[in-house]
Formats: C-alpha cells, structure tokens, sequence
C-alpha cells in the first residue's frame, strides 16, 4: 500500500507537475478514489475526470518554465497529509501554497488547497 508521503509527492509530481497527459491519466487512476474532492479558493470538483481537468487547466494556463517543487518538509498521519509547495520558475516561484490529503485505503479521498498570501511571494528579479 502507498504511503501517505508518498500520496503527497504523486500528488504534486505525477499529476499536478506532470504536462503528459496519459502519464498523469494513470496517476490519477491508481492515486484517487473515484470521488475524490478537490477543493481550493475557486470552489470544489468531484471525481477522477474533474481533478484531471483541473490538473491539466493549471498546467496549460501555465508557462511551459513553470515547475512545481516542496516547499518544506512533508507532515502525515495514517490518513492525512500536508506538503507545502511552490510553483513558478525553477528558484523563482510564483505562487505557494500547501496541500492537505485525505488517504483512506492506500487512495487520496480529499485535496485540499491553501495558498499562501500573494504579498509575501516575490516576483523573480529582472
């Protein structure tokens, strides 16, 4: 069975930073329950197609430079999680935020996005 830590990384890496999209079809199969809920400050979506959507729509809407790292260290339980991560230029992020996952039965159930205030993210030097 998956870790949650290693949830947080398929997560972040396999599906959110992954722009081949059968790639990041079968993370999404073999991480997510088949109603898994996404939520963050632009509202909710449920099941595998939707979070595929929205893992496509970030990436498409963003510079093809822009990469997703952790941002700290990775915190988990037996069925949650928590990974901070940034997103932008490798070394000149963009946006940050943190995820926190719901695991039940080795699947993510639950996402949960957070993102940092937009005053404390710098935008890269010229």
């Amino acid at each position: 069975m998956t870790s949650v830590t290693e949830l947080l990384a398929i997560n972040l890496f396999e599906v959110f930073g992954n722009r081949d999209a059968p790639s990041r079809q079968a993370a999404i199969e073999r991480t997510y329950s088949e109603d898994v809920v996404f939520t963050d400050p632009e509202g909710s979506v449920r099941g595998r197609a939707a979070l595929e959507e929205k893992a496509a729509a970030i990436l498409d809407e963003a510079p093809t430079d822009f990469v997703f790292t952790e941002d700290g260290e990775r915190y988990a339980a037996s069925d949650v999680g928590a990974l901070a991560w940034a997103f932008g230029p490798a070394g000149a992020p963009v946006v940050r935020g943190m995820d926190v996952i719901t695991v039940e039965d080795g699947r993510i159930t639950s996402i949960r996005t957070f993102f940092i205030d937009d005053s404390t993210v710098r935008p890269p030097s010229s």
